[in-house]
């Protein structure tokens, strides 16, 4: 081990075992709480009860698969949706993205509003009491705002996925920027010098420069809101809900004994989100593969 390397790792040392810390102590508590340990009640027996009540009890077994794939679907809809929207978005602009502070500091705008604040906005822009609504019965498109659709509130998740999509692109767009900065601009020199046309070096130069690091952000953004709460529970509807409003609702019980519920629902999304990681690292290595 060379003495550079011995001292990077030295630097890192204090913030790794800080980190290392609050998160093993956050893992160790939650788990333990899953299998049943709340000494606060006198419960110091462990078992898989708060697992097989969550998952197959007859009171919430249809609730948790419901709001597993309710989750996975609405997760799996943004991500895709922001990440295919991302790239267009830096591929059409091209160069011009690179250099265009406008075009940036408008996508920074966008990241400094808390996804809560976001989402209100857009609850009172997309409702069918909301802005739109009125300017669409003002100008007489429809009715009354009661006939505007439903983009908000809707048992499909539109209103959530819409949040999503619209504050996760400029988070993407970014990524995307950052590493077309970082590349020379020489491989699109090379290919055209060659006879490649605009589609070729786009597919062969442009792609593989750019998909390691967007599925890398993609990845952030499933994990964010697959275990995400406030937007879906100022968005959603009471059901079905998504996997992380129904374990805080285990969680804030009266019945201090259905914390080991919530604490197995959230072990249970950590473990969903591990899977999607691996899953996207193997995709990962095989884009980078040459």
């Amino acid at each position: 081990m060379s003495r550079a390397y011995a001292r990077t790792w030295l630097a890192l040392l204090p913030a790794l075992a800080i980190v290392a810390v609050v998160f093993g102590t956050s893992v160790l508590y939650g788990v333990s709480q899953s299998l049943g340990w709340l000494p606060f009640l006198g419960q110091r027996e462990i078992s898989l009860d708060a697992y097989r009540t969550v998952m197959f009890g007859a009171d919430h077994r249809r609730e948790f698969w419901t709001a597993l794939a309710f989750s996975l679907w609405v997760s799996a809809a943004a991500t895709l949706l922001a990440a295919l929207l991302a790239l267009l978005l830096t591929l059409a602009l091209g160069p011009q993205m690179r250099a265009n502070r406008r075009v940036l500091t408008i996508l920074n705008l966008n990241l400094a509003f808390p996804h809560l604040v976001w989402a209100i906005g857009l609850l009172l822009l997309l409702a069918q009491s909301g802005v739109l609504a009125r300017i669409a019965a003002a100008l007489g498109w429809i009715e009354r705002p009661a006939d505007f659709p439903v983009l908000v509130r809707d048992r499909a998740g539109l209103g959530v996925i819409i949040a999503y999509v619209t504050k996760e692109v400029p988070f993407l767009v970014l990524i995307l920027v950052a590493i077309l900065r970082a590349q020379a601009e020489s491989y699109t020199a090379v290919a055209q010098t060659l006879g490649a046309n605009r589609w070729q070096r786009l597919r062969y130069v442009t792609l593989p420069l750019v998909l390691p690091g967007l599925l890398a952000g993609s990845l952030l953004v499933f994990a964010f809101i697959f275990g995400a709460y406030e937007v879906p529970a100022l968005l959603g509807v009471r059901y079905p809900k998504m996997l992380a409003v129904l374990a805080l609702d285990f969680f804030l019980n009266a019945d201090l004994r259905a914390r080991a519920e919530g604490m197995a629902l959230s072990v249970l999304m950590a473990l969903v989100v591990l899977l999607v990681a691996l899953l996207a690292s193997r995709l990962r290595r095989q884009a980078v593969r040459p």
